[in-house]
């Protein structure tokens, strides 16, 4: 790509305040595939594993790739974030949704300008080219609803936490978990609302806190969003309750370990967020270069996929279970 000069100021104006939401590796070289990927929030172990694969796979494909991360899990900062990669004119925008609707108007712009708009864990999301996935979300949600049923005895109250109640997939995990509750394991009972707190520490350790005083007999906590368990934990083991409520959900196995090895936390499953921002560099060379994801094709640790056109989905399976007996492992890795 060269930029006239015009372009060029334009450029160092857009990453003068990308610097300031925590960007890095650009302008590495202009004649790869400029590929910017926007992330829910920076500075915690799930992203930073991610941007760790994003890095792998540039230097294997041979792709400027970055990873954008915004200081809060908020909406307005990922649009801001999209709109200074649409001034920059990259070729391919990755998303991680926080919030589907907000984005959907900055991601239309974002594709009437040229760009590629790749997301993941957002298959309702609009204003995409495609989203790719690495396990379904009946999958998914029924895996950690057999887990807490398994270990409640199959009956008792519960509790659920999402990320926020913005963020699409984990709420279609919450619904899938929820349902299946309902029709599989009927002595079980959730109470509440769902509660949009699991991005957040300090917000799942107050919610905890609260649920607690709320509902004595709570025997269940079931979170999706990486900083729903590890704040859930905190409070069960600082109060003693880790036997009593059985707490079961995705995080990052590095932050969470020692809860998994003490028993408060009694498991949950991920996908590999390390492939998974090695698969965003992968399938945005391809976007760039004009190509479409076609059925069966195989991406970098996964293996072949399930391609759907009229979802613009691309489907993998593959988890890996937090539990004792693997943890160490993904935790050597870095996750």
């Amino acid at each position: 790509m060269k930029l006239t000069r015009r372009e060029l100021l334009a450029t160092m104006g857009a990453g003068a305040a990308m610097s300031v939401l925590g960007v890095s590796g650009a302008f590495a070289d202009a004649k790869e595939p400029q590929v910017g990927i926007v992330v829910k929030i920076g500075g915690i172990p799930w992203f930073n594993a991610m941007e760790v694969g994003i890095k792998k796979q540039d230097a294997t494909d041979k792709v400027n790739g970055w990873m954008v991360g915004p200081t809060q899990a908020d909406a307005a900062q990922q649009v801001r974030a999209i709109e200074d990669l649409i001034a920059r004119k990259v070729d391919v925008i990755g998303i991680v949704p926080n919030d589907a609707a907000a984005l959907e108007p900055v991601l239309e712009r974002a594709r009437a300008a040229g760009i590629k708009v790749l997301s993941h864990e957002g298959p309702a999301l609009k204003g995409n080219d495609w989203d790719f996935e690495l396990t379904t979300i009946d999958a998914y949600g029924k895996a950690h609803m057999d887990l807490l049923a398994k270990e409640m005895g199959e009956k008792g109250k519960y509790i659920l936490y999402v990320g926020s109640l913005t963020v699409p997939l984990h709420n279609a995990w919450a619904d899938a978990a929820i349902a299946y509750q309902k029709e599989k394991y009927p002595k079980m009972e959730m109470v509440g609302d769902r509660f949009g707190v699991a991005e957040s520490l300090d917000e799942s350790i107050k919610t905890t806190q609260d649920q607690l005083r709320a509902h004595p007999d709570l025997n269940g906590i079931l979170t999706f969003g990486s900083q729903g368990p590890i704040g859930a934990a905190k409070v069960l083991d600082d109060r003693g309750k880790a036997k009593s409520i059985v707490l079961v959900g995705g995080f990052s196995p590095g932050q969470g370990m020692k809860y998994v090895m003490n028993g408060t936390i009694r498991g949950g499953y991920i996908w590999n967020p390390m492939t998974a921002g090695q698969i965003f560099i992968q399938l945005a060379k391809l976007l760039a270069e004009g190509k479409q994801p076609t059925d069966g094709m195989e991406l970098v640790e996964v293996g072949p996929v399930k391609v759907y056109p009229d979802k613009r989905l691309i489907q993998a399976q593959k988890l890996e279970s937090l539990d004792k007996a693997n943890i160490k492992r993904l935790a050597d890795l870095g996750l």
